[in-house]
């Protein structure tokens, strides 16, 4: 027998929508990340993106469990002298609760050029509306 390995003309994509309220932050970026990787597919394939889009809805009320809303700090450097931003996950969630999401989502994929073609596919919304009920998403569950 041959190992089956697919192609990129083999893989048709799903589109899945996650609701984020109440659950915790680990769960639903796992979740988001297994299917924008197609792990979840009997036809996964480590080196061909095999993966389905995912829709994540009030990410403004997923909770972190522990201090770390709090104790949790998210740093990025602007590339001058100084200017190095240190925020935490409640003030980040006071401007932008959907990048909360994104940042764990796409800690948990590949940092590589299909990591990225990956994290495209992710769609995070804080409120419960989205302009993709066109595409007929599947309701995860966690």
């Amino acid at each position: 027998m041959k190992t089956f390995s697919a192609k990129p003309q083999d893989i048709e994509r799903k589109w899945y929508i996650i609701d984020a309220s109440k659950q915790v932050l680990g769960q639903v970026a796992e979740k988001a990340a297994r299917i924008l990787r197609g792990k979840d597919k009997t036809i996964f394939t480590p080196h061909v993106d095999c993966g389905d889009y995912v829709i994540v809805i009030n990410a403004d009320k997923v909770t972190l469990s522990g201090n770390k809303e709090r104790a949790k700090i998210y740093t990025r450097y602007t590339g001058y002298v100084g200017n190095q931003v240190v925020t935490t996950p409640s003030k980040l969630r006071q401007k932008h609760p959907e990048k909360i999401v994104e940042l764990a989502t796409h800690g948990m994929v590949p940092h590589t050029r299909q990591g990225r073609a990956q994290c495209v596919r992710l769609k995070v919304f804080a409120g419960s509306e989205h302009p993709h009920t066109a595409q007929n998403p599947a309701t995860v569950t966690l």
